[in-house]
């Protein structure tokens, strides 16, 4: 489907201006970074292994960083226990369950899966909470 939107913009582009290689070469890219933002909020079959990584921290601070990257990206707690490690949140009207396990004192593991067990979503929900861990996971954790 990509190839095929960035095909078009390349006739396009060659029959209505004047050829210029670094004008047909910025509006390739940009049609690429539209097919790369459109996978992510495009339902999708998303591979089990996507939906889980390790961070080098403890659990607790991955607990808290999750539950502050679910609510950064608008997601609806529906659930959360923190004594056994998992929270239950909605996004695009599905149910996903996020839970944390102790690899070992300094490294945890996150697993997002849906609640149906069926794979088929915007793949953006898991990256987006993924990607929010990666940027605040040097901030420190503070008791309020």
């Amino acid at each position: 489907m990509e190839i095929r939107i960035i095909t078009i913009l390349l006739i396009i582009l060659m029959f209505s201006a004047p050829l210029n290689a670094e004008t047909v070469i910025q509006e390739a890219e940009s049609a690429e970074k539209f097919a790369v933002q459109n996978s992510l909020i495009t339902p999708q079959d998303v591979e089990f292994s996507k939906c889980s990584t390790s961070f080098e921290m403890n659990t607790e601070k991955l607990f808290y960083l999750t539950i502050s990257a679910i609510n950064a990206n608008n997601f609806e707690i529906e659930e959360i226990q923190s004594k056994m490690g998992y929270i239950l949140f909605r996004a695009v009207n599905k149910s996903f369950l996020a839970g944390i396990s102790r690899i070992d004192d300094t490294h945890s593991m996150l697993k997002i899966t849906p609640a149906d067990n069926v794979y088929f979503f915007p793949y953006g929900i898991v990256y987006n909470i993924f990607y929010y861990i990666d940027l605040n996971k040097s901030e420190p954790l503070d008791k309020i």
